[in-house]
């Protein structure tokens, strides 16, 4: 569900309570443009304490690097499945 469709849902009674139709449509572009200013990835993260926010198109490079910088998994030799559980 989208953002508007959320606007719609969550604040259904607030806006069949305005009988002007123009009216009506202001305070819902409002609540929507709300909605999305609280969205942004910044200000999400600022609210949760995200050290960092990457752009989207730099995102493959940070895996590949975190990947790579990453210890290889030690093999253990006798064991074929070392970590099945019977539950």
């Amino acid at each position: 569900m989208g953002l508007e469709g959320a606007v719609k849902l969550g604040y259904r009674k607030e806006l069949e309570a305005i009988s002007d139709s123009a009216e009506r449509r202001a305070l819902f572009d409002k609540m929507v443009a709300a909605a999305y200013a609280r969205g942004k990835a910044l200000s999400t993260a600022t609210y949760f304490e995200v050290d960092e926010v990457i752009d989207p198109a730099d995102s493959r490079r940070f895996i590949v690097t975190a990947l790579l910088s990453a210890k290889p998994r030690p093999r253990n030799g006798h064991k074929r499945r070392p970590n099945i559980d019977t539950w």
